[in-house]
């Protein structure tokens, strides 16, 4: 990278870094950008001054992971660095560069592609640039930092247990698994794929068998009717770098049987969790859940979880205006 960038990325990180912390207090620290699939993308203002950086980076996920169940095959990821106050002249230049240099990608042509940027979710000022280039809100990254005080027991549900599943469940947790795929299609995240069964399947049974992987059901009359798996903080160091905060711990599944939805179970199995959560110390724990399912939002609020990344796409990467 030539210095003239190089210098550029250090004021432009120190710049981000304390806009960033006057916006939301649980962000991180910029750090150095990542290799890109081109040069990096760097937009001035009209005297010359640099006003936005980027860089794209093209992540092709093979059909034999798991993976590709969450999202397109061909993902080219922008991280921006955007420091002026109003990021949006420098977010909608940032994006004119980008769909430009995507335009000259051969495997961004194609329909089984995605363009993506995560966007702090407090910082508005970007808001209208993503929506103008045809960019959609899909995909939050929600935080619950650990309440002060002693832990509280979970609160039980008439007829219900929550128990630890083990090797023997496995079926249970894989119908639940697929149910939670299928149910999350419907907002445009992921995507069934020909081996979407048998690739979940794998990794269930290999999660049932790690000590480390915290895993509940919830069950009526000896029926699996709910389910949660949790990565404790050394499972979860993939996602820990999204907040300032540590340990990080990421409560990667929670889904309830339609029948069984408002009936206080999904509540259960969360309280479940942060039971452990507190009494093992973990400071902050980050989870994923679609933007536009009408249950995930408010159910995740009253949990104690709230927005802190917005994951913004635009499928196929051609979407992009």
């Amino acid at each position: 990278m030539p210095w003239l960038v190089r210098d550029a990325v250090r004021d432009i990180n120190r710049a981000v870094a304390r806009r960033w912390q006057a916006i939301d207090p649980l962000l991180p620290d910029p750090l150095g950008m990542p290799a890109g699939c081109g040069a990096p993308l760097v937009v001035n203002t009209d005297s010359g001054r640099p006003m936005g950086l980027g860089v794209c980076v093209h992540h092709h996920v093979p059909p034999d992971s798991l993976n590709q169940t969450w999202g397109a095959a061909d993902r080219f990821l922008l991280t921006a660095r955007l420091p002026g106050q109003d990021a949006y002249p420098g977010m909608d230049a940032l994006l004119c560069a980008w769909r430009d240099h995507l335009a000259g990608i051969p495997a961004a042509r194609g329909e089984d592609t995605a363009a993506v940027i995560a966007w702090p979710s407090r910082d508005i000022t970007g808001v209208r640039a993503l929506l103008r280039h045809g960019l959609q809100p899909l995909t939050v990254i929600a935080v619950r930092t650990r309440p002060q005080g002693p832990p509280r027991p979970p609160r039980q549900v008439p007829g219900v247990t929550i128990r630890v599943a083990g090797a023997r469940d496995a079926d249970a947790v894989l119908d639940l698994e697929l149910q939670l795929i299928r149910y999350d299609g419907h907002f445009g995240g992921p995507v069934w794929r020909r081996d979407t069964a048998l690739l979940v399947r794998q990794e269930v049974m290999a999660s049932l068998e790690r000590q480390a992987m915290w895993t509940w059901l919830a069950e009526r009359d000896g029926r699996a009717i709910g389910l949660l798996v949790a990565q404790p903080p050394p499972e979860a160091a993939w996602i820990a770098g999204m907040t300032c905060r540590a340990p990080a711990a990421y409560l990667q599944t929670m889904f309830v049987a339609a029948q069984e939805r408002d009936t206080g179970v999904g509540a259960a199995l969360v309280r479940t969790l942060h039971a452990r959560l507190d009494q093992v110390g973990v400071v902050v724990t980050l989870l994923h859940h679609s933007q536009v399912n009408p249950l995930s939002g408010p159910f995740w609020n009253r949990m104690g979880y709230r927005p802190l990344w917005t994951s913004w796409e635009a499928r196929p990467v051609r979407a992009l205006r």
